[in-house]
C-alpha cells in the first residue's frame, strides 16, 4: 500500500496483546476496537437471534453499551432491577418466549425501514441521473427536456421555474425603479 507522500505502510501486522504505554494511541485503540466488538455483536444477534448486551468502561469512567434488543432488555432478563412488577423468566431458545412475537414484528419493521431507504435511496440516484440527461447539450438548466422528467421530478421543476420566474421579475423591477423616469413624450403643436 503507497500513502500519498510516497511511503509504504505497515500494512496489517500482528501485534502483541498488552497494555499500550501511550495515552493518545490508547483511545484511539479503545474507539476502534469497542467500534469492531459492537459490529461483532450486533453481527451475532442478526445472524442467530440471540440476545445480546456488550457494556465497556472507558478508562475515563464513560460508559458504551450496546444490546439487541436493547441493554436494558437483556440485563432485565438475568438479574430484575429491584421495582420491577415481576421477574423476568431467563432467556431460553432463540428469544424472549411471549415477547419473541413482539421482538420479531421490531425487527421486521426495521427491515421493511432499511428496504424503504434503500428503495429512496435508489430513486434519488435514479431521478439525478434523468436530471443529467436531461441537461446534457444543454447551457441552462431550465432548458431541460420536460418530456424526459418523470411524475417525481415535474412538481420540482415546476416550483424551480416559479422561484426563477419570481427571481427575474424582482430584479427586473429593482432596475426598473434604480433608472431615471423616461423623457415625456415631445407634443404636437395644434393648429
Amino acid at each position: 500500500m503507497v500513502r500519498p507522500h510516497g511511503r509504504q505502510s505497515m500494512g496489517r501486522q500482528r501485534i502483541q496483546i498488552r497494555r499500550i504505554e501511550t495515552k493518545d494511541r490508547r483511545q484511539v485503540t479503545f474507539s476502534k476496537r469497542r467500534a469492531g466488538l459492537f459490529k461483532k455483536a450486533s453481527e451475532l444477534s442478526m445472524l442467530t437471534g440471540a440476545s445480546v448486551a456488550v457494556v465497556v468502561f472507558s478508562e475515563a469512567g464513560h460508559a458504551f453499551g450496546f444490546g439487541d434488543p436493547s441493554v436494558d432488555a437483556v440485563l432485565r432478563c438475568y438479574a430484575p432491577v429491584s421495582g420491577d412488577a415481576a421477574p423476568v423468566p431467563p432467556v431460553s431458545g432463540a428469544g424472549f418466549g411471549e415477547g419473541d412475537d413482539e421482538l420479531e414484528a421490531l425487527r421486521r419493521a426495521a427491515e421493511e425501514t432499511k428496504a424503504q431507504v434503500a428503495a429512496e435511496q435508489s430513486r434519488m440516484c435514479e431521478i439525478a441521473e434523468k436530471i443529467v440527461v436531461a441537461k446534457a447539450g444543454r447551457q441552462f438548466w431550465w432548458e431541460a427536456d420536460v418530456e424526459a422528467l418523470g411524475e417525481a421530478e415535474l412538481p420540482e421543476f415546476a416550483r424551480a421555474l416559479e422561484k426563477l420566474r419570481a427571481n427575474v421579475h424582482r430584479h427586473a423591477n429593482a432596475l426598473l425603479s434604480a433608472q431615471p423616469p423616461p423623457p415625456p413624450p415631445p407634443q404636437q403643436q395644434q393648429q
